[in-house]
């Protein structure tokens, strides 16, 4: 008996609908996985192996890996990028079994911490891996010794603080700052968590470069380009006075925010998210004082602080 595959819209997030080619029984496990599938999933479901060859045959589905199908119907650019972080960690982990378990940044899109990159490597860890196991893009490692485990979904996450260790020393640096500051705003990790996943992430490959990062994190950055901006000034030799000032003369006061500014704009952006601040135009900066500046009179001239404004 064939079964008839209708096109079923779900909502596996707030603000987030996919329409899956899929039967009833698998509804639940497609919405969870973000329209991803595996193939013994998709037998449970009632789906012969002829029939999932049909259906990738025909387009209705589409294959990512060996075992592992995309049931959604549109144009992948149609999704957040969250969504597809999201959906790369559930690729890993349906690729390599019911024993993998989501790793590093793949973990860090399942715990819906902000600042990854665009695109992330899927990855996962399984109790005996080797690099022959990697395919179509997707890493298996082995699991580290000690490694604690959260369930996401009804898969096994490595928790927030080795997802933290195992990411951020991989991670560009801004990304790592975002990451790290994202942990502690969203509550995540108290401060003592992050420096437990600090000493988790001690030895590890490019740990080297970002021990500092775990020095500038700070919870109040409420977005990866006020992490971002932050590292830019602290680059450029302009490091913040305070992350979040109150505006005096802004009806927003608990909502007063800093002065920004963006690599390659040539110029700082005064700006709160209270609301639009228009008092200072956008300035050049110093001839010679390269992409953000190097002096703090050059930061004060474009965002003074009488006005309750700071340089980041």
């Amino acid at each position: 008996m064939t079964t008839v595959l209708t096109p079923m819209t779900v909502q596996p997030e707030r603000d987030l609908l996919l329409t899956l080619a899929i039967p009833p029984e698998l509804e639940d496990v497609a919405r969870t996985q973000l329209g991803l599938v595996s193939t013994s999933q998709a037998r449970t479901a009632g789906i012969s192996g002829r029939r999932i060859a049909t259906m990738v045959g025909n387009r209705t589905w589409r294959r990512l890996t060996q075992g592992v199908f995309d049931t959604r119907i549109g144009s992948l650019s149609a999704l957040p990028w969250d969504a597809r972080r999201c959906r790369a960690a559930w690729a890993a982990m349906l690729a390599f079994g019911p024993e993998a378990v989501a790793i590093g940044a793949s973990a860090l899109a399942l715990h819906k911490v902000v600042g990854l990159p665009t695109t992330i490597r899927p990855e996962a860890a399984l109790p005996k891996a080797s690099n022959r196991l990697a395919r179509d893009g997707m890493h298996a490692r082995q699991f580290d010794a000690g490694l604690r485990t959260v369930v996401v979904g009804g898969r096994r996450v490595a928790s927030v603080e080795w997802a933290v260790a195992q990411a951020v020393p991989e991670l560009p640096r801004r990304h790592g700052l975002a990451v790290l500051d994202s942990v502690l705003h969203l509550g995540l990790l108290t401060p003592d968590g992050l420096e437990r996943a600090h000493d988790l992430a001690r030895g590890r490959r490019g740990i080297a470069a970002a021990h500092h990062l775990w020095e500038l994190a700070d919870g109040r950055s409420e977005s990866a380009p006020e992490s971002f901006g932050r590292l830019d000034c602290i680059d450029g030799g302009v490091p913040p006075d305070t992350l979040q000032l109150p505006l005096d003369d802004s009806p927003y006061p608990e909502r007063g925010t800093s002065a920004g500014i963006s690599a390659g704009t040539g110029g700082w952006w005064p700006r709160s998210t209270g609301r639009r601040c228009t008092t200072f135009p956008r300035l050049p900066l110093p001839t010679g004082l390269g992409r953000t500046g190097s002096s703090r009179r050059a930061a004060s001239r474009c965002c003074g602080s009488r006005r309750g404004m700071s340089t980041v």
